[in-house]
């Protein structure tokens, strides 16, 4: 897990990736002191590569009220100090995920009712098809040419708002049953044009937001992008369909490919576990030959380790610890003592301690399995 990663000019220090995790927290899609300290905080914890949560490209793109958006001055000037931030203060590199929710948009904040629509203030959405998430979600319209037009632009000036705002990377979200994965999966997209039926015809979009967006992001700069490689439904995505998709991700400049898996359909049945995407990001990576990230309830450094050391994804990100342990990196490497980790040099002595206590810690426990 410490060793580097180089995607384009983009070097990482290590393999541990803070995963993309809605916050909620944003003000008419501006990011504020919250996410300065939640960002920041990560970065200076020493993961190599902080992703940033899904950020809107219009305000009706959003997931919720609570959704962090790059459609205004206002939204780059704010990302913008939270970049400085992290690269001031840190050897961490930042990647800003950019996204549309489609059918899956104007519900609840995350801690109140998941996915439901918001009591009023609803606002309109657009999606594949006029599939929506549940019965009690509100119908989204189906696409037209103009629809899709309109937001392919506002990928495209989100990317370049990226550029301005100084992110070392971006990914797109083409996951989770938002917009472009409402054209991928089949049981959401039911239209009976070319951007419907094969899968070559349902990726036409996504890859054409995506094409766009690399013509617009410098060349030395990396991109990457979040597929549901299984849609966990019959008459879905397998993981057999999810290596064709990365390839063709892959083929439009995507250097990475970011593999989660399901909440595409509302009545998929999951199969959680330990590191229960992983086979997934294995599969991708070793058939297809592409660099892959795995995530999914990926929680110690053991587990990483196996992974990377398997040959079963090039980088391991890591959400909820790291939600509840910032410094979860440092912890790591204190704990195989791997005293070449970048720590912030204000929190040396605390590493230099966790370091002891954990080596004693260890010396005990053997000490009383000789007894």
């Amino acid at each position: 897990m410490f060793a580097p990663f180089r995607l384009r000019g983009m070097t990482l220090r290590n393999r541990i990736v803070v995963s993309p995790m809605a916050t909620y927290s944003a003000a008419d899609g501006t990011p504020n002191d919250f996410h300065l300290m939640h960002y920041g905080e990560r970065a200076l914890g020493g993961a190599g590569l902080v992703f940033t949560e899904m950020t809107c490209v219009t305000p009706e793109g959003r997931i919720s009220p609570g959704c962090t958006g790059m459609y205004s001055p206002d939204h780059v000037m704010a990302w913008r100090r939270i970049v400085d931030f992290v690269h001031q203060r840190s050897p961490a590199r930042i990647c800003l995920q950019l996204g549309h929710s489609g059918g899956k948009g104007s519900t609840q904040l995350g801690w109140e009712t998941i996915d439901a629509p918001l009591p009023d203030n609803n606002w309109p959405l657009m999606a594949a098809s006029a599939v929506p998430w549940t019965s009690s979600n509100q119908v989204p319209r189906a696409m037209t040419r103009a629809d899709m037009d309109g937001v392919r632009e506002a990928f495209v000036d989100a990317t370049h708002k990226a550029v301005e705002a100084g992110f070392d990377m971006i990914e797109l979200h083409a996951a989770h049953g938002y917009l472009l994965s409402s054209f991928i999966t089949p049981l959401t997209n039911r239209r009976t044009d070319d951007y419907g039926g094969t899968l070559e015809n349902r990726l036409r979009y996504p890859l054409e937001i995506f094409a766009a967006m690399r013509a617009a992001w410098p060349d030395d700069r990396p991109m990457s992008v979040r597929i549901s490689a299984t849609d966990w439904a019959d008459r879905g995505v397998d993981g057999a369909e999810s290596v064709e998709i990365a390839r063709a991700f892959s083929a439009a400049g995507a250097d990475l490919i970011d593999v989660s898996a399901g909440q595409t359909w509302a009545d998929a049945k999951p199969v959680y576990g330990r590191m229960f995407q992983t086979p997934y990001s294995d599969r991708i990576r070793n058939v297809a030959g592409l660099a892959t990230m795995a995530v999914g309830n990926i929680t110690d450094h053991d587990q990483a380790n196996g992974i990377l050391a398997a040959g079963r994804a090039d980088l391991v990100a890591l959400g909820r610890p790291h939600l509840i342990d910032p410094h979860w990196t440092l912890r790591a490497a204190a704990a195989q003592d791997y005293r070449a980790q970048w720590v912030p040099p204000q929190y040396l002595n605390g590493m230099a301690q966790l370091a002891r206590l954990i080596a004693r810690e260890a010396e005990m426990r053997a000490a009383d399995l000789k007894v």
